[in-house]
């Protein structure tokens, strides 16, 4: 347990437990726990706490947990509502380390719940006790030292290297039922209910240290601390990967904002986020959740995305190909050298390009040969193995082929037994080689893929924190500082940008026609028109843009163009002027933004600009700060990266330029938090080498 860590041995590695609320009425909660301690085997003394019975289930009772004359590390709390703060005294008078709280009705219910279980943690943290709950189901460990199953659940999971945290009490049930049905090793499981105390956080702190725990699974409603989640996450995952469920995609994750960068952030960007930063392998469901944990316990990481598929019927195997180009495989033509030594094992009908067909009447002996010699080439980094069961082959010895392959192949292998889920019924010899089995090819797959950009992300350097040069943080404050709440002037966001080191194409404002045109002189032609309106967001939607200004009589044209557009929708009194600009030629048209998200703090945009920005939707978030690897993966992340990329023989655009724009705006929303929302939009990305200017600029001022 390194420094940092919460202790959490109470917890999970109690030598003794107390059951508050122990019943001899078999079916009710208190009755089930202290079985399942019993039955399942703890290694330490139970001790059930009654009133009035002097034993339950043929062990000693006493009436009150100070009245035990021995050490109590654990007490799992199964009172009625209103007798657990009572209880909760009497094991912090009675020394206890750890308390599991089963009985619902606080924080979940509101009012008067929600200050009652303020009240428990307090008191908790006062006496420095670990607490799980309420409204929780309890803790199970299947260390051989300890074997606690503290909860009211009906099955009892096998031992093995997955730690899994539900802060669903009925999804845990199922979770433990999942585990114990599918044989996936479980090395402790807690049901968080309402975190009063001990969150996902300290957790993932205790599993990262836990030698016996290999892979973390996650039930998550919310990511509590989401920062603390992050620096936890980014390193765990280097080591032992993380599945999560994140429920809540569709809950209103922002307020409706009015830029273009806060009107794209939805509800789930913030944690598709989180998952970027910190390689998370994020599924949709608890079923998924249990596909990867079958395939990582035990199987090797794919060092690539070049897979070959093994099979004895066409149609799976189209199946299991077209899956993998959705999921972003690659399903590689074979080499003529490893075509002709598949083919020699073949019969003439059979196809060796990939997917492998080998036709229905493929022997054990052919499923071995082929897939030793596709696991041993270098064309191909993981193999899917995939059987429909004919009447004329046993699926157990084509089990006893595959595992036989696999062995020490040190290339991950994963099957699809058509219609079987888990290891199929009589292949004891693919559970013993740990290779999973899935109902459906495109289940394997997507296992496959999922796991495969998590060894991307492993194969990646970790990023690092850069500040760019020439940043005058403190003069960007002094400009936040002064301003009022609302959106900055165009004066103000040229003066904030300016400080942060973001080239802006220089502008003035102009109150009338005659002044436009002035200095547009002055700036010399062409230049850009542009309405400067505190009401109005986008200029483009109400006729509020002019570009390709060539002389005086353009502008004064454009001014009245502008004023007409506005006054024909009943919009005159909106505009305050409009921005003269010099037109700035060639680029690819970007957008770089800022929001900030409630509960995950600030995320930095990148995508594509210009006025089809939420129409092509083509933008990706990061949480800042950002690194100087977060900022390359959010550049490329997005599907135009090819057009800044030298499409089609264009020159290739200034990258680094944009990236390191981006760790500016980062810097910038660390630095001054009531920047609620910023949108640069567009920024012209110009040729490699002559950097970015951002032409349009917004911000807005609010209390953080």
């Amino acid at each position: 347990m390194t420094d940092s860590s919460r202790d959490l041995r109470p917890i999970l590695r109690p030598r003794s437990v107390a059951v508050i609320g122990a019943s001899n009425r078999r079916g009710t909660i208190g009755a089930e726990i202290v079985r399942n301690l019993v039955v399942h085997g703890f290694c330490g003394p139970v001790y059930p706490v009654h009133p009035t019975e002097r034993a339950i289930q043929a062990v000693r009772a006493w009436p009150d947990v100070r009245d035990i004359p021995d050490p109590v590390d654990l007490a799992v709390i199964a009172v009625r509502q209103d007798q657990v703060l009572p209880v909760a005294r009497a094991c912090a008078e009675k020394g206890v380390g750890g308390i599991v709280v089963i009985t619902a009705g606080f924080k979940e219910v509101g009012g008067q719940g929600a200050a009652e279980e303020r009240e428990l943690t307090e008191l908790c943290r006062a006496h420095g006790i670990a607490l799980v709950g309420p409204n929780c189901l309890g803790v199970v460990s299947t260390d051989p030292d300890t074997r606690l199953d503290a909860t009211f659940a009906p099955t009892f999971p096998p031992a093995g290297g997955v730690a899994v945290a539900s802060q669903s009490g009925a999804l845990g049930v199922a979770m433990l039922d999942y585990a114990r049905e599918l044989n996936i090793g479980v090395s402790d499981f807690v049901s968080m209910g309402n975190k009063a105390d001990v969150s996902g956080n300290d957790l993932l702190q205790w599993w990262a240290d836990d030698p016996r725990t290999r892979v973390v699974l996650l039930y998550l409603e919310s990511f509590g601390n989401p920062e603390r989640f992050v620096q936890l996450a980014q390193r765990v995952t280097r080591d032992k990967p993380i599945v999560a469920v994140k429920a809540g995609r569709s809950q209103k994750g922002l307020q409706a904002a009015s830029s273009h960068t806060g009107s794209l952030a939805g509800a789930d960007v913030a944690v598709q986020a989180l998952v970027d930063d910190t390689g998370l392998i994020r599924v949709d469901t608890v079923e998924e959740l249990f596909d990867m944990a079958a395939f990582l316990a035990h199987q090797p990481v794919p060092r690539g995305r070049r897979v070959a598929v093994l099979t004895n019927a066409g149609g799976p195997g189209i199946l299991a190909t077209d899956a993998a180009e959705a999921f972003g495989l690659d399903v590689p033509d074979l080499g003529d050298e490893l075509q002709a030594a598949l083919a020699a094992y073949l019969p003439a009908a059979a196809s060796t390009r990939n997917p492998v067909d080998m036709i229905a009447s493929a022997t054990p002996a052919q499923f071995r040969a082929c897939a030793e010699l596709l696991l041993a080439s270098d064309e191909i980094d993981a193999l899917v193995a995939l059987f429909v069961p004919p009447i004329v082959t046993d699926p157990a010895e084509v089990g006893q082929a595959i595992a036989s392959a696999a062995a020490g192949s040190g290339k991950p292998v994963i099957s699809c037994f058509m219609g079987r889920h888990g290891v199929p019924e009589g292949l004891s010899t693919l559970q013993a080689a740990h290779i999973p089995s899935y109902a459906f090819p495109e289940s394997a797959v997507r296992v496959l893929a999922r796991a495969a950009r998590y060894g991307e992300h492993l194969r990646r350097p970790p990023g690092r924190a850069v500040t760019p040069p020439g940043m005058d943080l403190d003069a960007a404050r002094a400009v936040v500082d002064a301003a009022p709440d609302g959106w900055l002037s165009p004066d103000g966001c040229q003066a904030l940008l300016s400080a942060v080191g973001i080239p802006v194409a220089a502008g003035r404002v102009a109150r009338t026609a005659g002044e436009a045109a002035e200095l547009a002189r002055a700036m010399g032609f062409p230049v850009v028109l542009k309405l400067v309106s505190d009401t109005l967001t986008h200029k483009s939607d109400v006729g509020g843009v002019k570009v390709d200004l060539r002389h005086e009589g353009d502008v004064f044209a454009a001014w009245e163009s502008i004023a007409g557009a506005l006054a024909s929708r009943g919009l005159a009194e909106h505009m305050q002027g409009a921005l003269v600009q010099p037109m700035v030629r060639g680029g690819v048209e970007t957008l770089v933004g800022l929001t900030r998200d409630p509960s995950y703090g600030p995320l930095v945009a990148f995508g594509l600009g210009g006025v089809q920005v939420e129409l092509m939707q083509d933008v990706g978030f990061r949480l800042a700060p950002l690194t100087d690897r977060s900022a390359a993966e959010l550049v490329r992340g997005i599907r135009g990266f090819p057009l800044l990329d030298g499409y089609r023989g264009s020159p290739p655009a200034d990258v680094t330029a944009i990236e390191a724009l981006l760790l500016r705006v980062s810097a910038l929303a660390v630095a001054c938090p009531r920047v609620a929302e910023l949108d640069l939009n567009p920024v012209k990305v110009l040729a490699a080498g002559r950097g970015v200017v951002a032409v349009d600029a917004r911000v807005r001022i609010a209390a953080p």
